[in-house]
């Protein structure tokens, strides 16, 4: 239903340029569908798999692609490496962990920071309303803890040989930046003494209802994000529900001082609309909320939001996956 032409229906509304909905309830994407399939990647010699996981307290089955360098694999001596839990992004609407686009900006992350990646195929909306993709993070989370335990049985090989479990790194852009952030806050209150090295956030998808920064001078462009937001959470609270803006009232929501994590980068791009949310949030994190651990900036000039993920071979791109890998190997 999400990705076949159906026949000629009435539209009952297009989110640009994610999707179209029908009358009768149908709906096409119109972005993000395309599929790479896992397996050796030759531009950088890291391999990738697709893993089905679960967890005991749940009846949801989800699926993991999983990458590693394929170097690690053949080493004599198996190197424990670090380990990032990444969120992909697609305003909760659109791509997956087989979108070719993520599958080659993530070869080229890992291979650039020398890393085992675990990227999560989350439920999307329509299908699956938030907070569903929320839940589907914490689900991957305590599946990880478990992975982290010597006495859990059939553990996922890959993992049990080559990772670090004291580096694991919470990481998104966009929406999946966002997911990273109601993560840790889930962590802060629901899992005392679990904390992390770092949190990557690259171009982080929050919104409000009131306009900040240059969003003042781009009335479309609002717009075009309102409508977004009113798609896959219709809330009454609209753009300023907490899952969208941590900051509704200019205040620090409850946990983000006890955030559990010791090193926040935070990134930009100059042309993004969402920009001044990323600074916002910055700002919020390292100067509001009482948080004890170091806060980084990195902005991109003359580059538009995921720009890393539309064109993972331009120099943008590749000077921002060198200072990614710079923050996980400093931590």
């Amino acid at each position: 239903m999400g990705s076949m032409v159906p026949p000629n229906k009435e539209v009952s509304q297009e989110i640009f340029p994610y999707i179209r909905v029908y009358a009768d309830g149908t709906f096409l994407r119109l972005a993000g569908t395309e599929v790479a399939p896992p397996g050796l990647d030759p531009a950088t010699s890291v391999l990738s798999k697709d893993v089905p996981i679960s967890i005991p307290s749940s009846k949801i089955e989800l699926s993991i692609r999983m990458y590693i360098p394929s170097s690690a694999l053949s080493a004599t001596l198996p190197p424990k490496l670090p380990l990032i839990l990444y969120f992909h992004g697609g305003a909760f609407i659109i791509s997956s962990t087989a979108d070719p686009k993520y599958h080659n900006s993530l070869n080229a992350i890992v291979s650039c920071s020398e890393s085992i990646l675990v990227s999560l195929d989350y439920r999307r909306c329509p299908e699956h309303p938030l907070p569903a993709s929320f839940d589907d993070s914490w689900t991957l989370l305590l599946w990880i803890l478990r992975q982290s335990e010597p006495e859990t049985p059939n553990r996922e090989p890959w993992l049990e040989r080559h990772a670090d479990f004291g580096r694991v790194f919470l990481a998104g852009d966009s929406g999946g930046a966002n997911m990273a952030h109601h993560l840790a806050l889930r962590v802060s209150r629901s899992l005392p003494g679990i904390s992390f090295p770092g949190m990557i956030m690259i171009h982080p998808y929050f919104w409000g209802k009131e306009p900040i920064g240059k969003e003042k001078e781009n009335d479309f462009g609002r717009r075009m994000v309102d409508g977004w937001w009113r798609f896959v959470c219709p809330s009454s609270k609209g753009n300023d529900d907490p899952l969208i803006n941590p900051f509704p009232e200019g205040k620090c929501p409850e946990g983000m001082g006890e955030m559990p994590v010791r090193r926040v980068i935070v990134m930009v791009a100059a042309e993004d609309m969402l920009r001044d949310r990323g600074r916002l949030y910055y700002e919020m994190l390292t100067e509001k909320s009482g948080w004890k651990g170091k806060g980084e900036m990195f902005k991109t000039e003359g580059a538009g939001h995921v720009f890393h993920i539309i064109d993972h071979e331009s120099d943008k791109a590749k000077d921002l996956f060198k200072r990614l890998s710079r923050f996980i190997n400093e931590t």
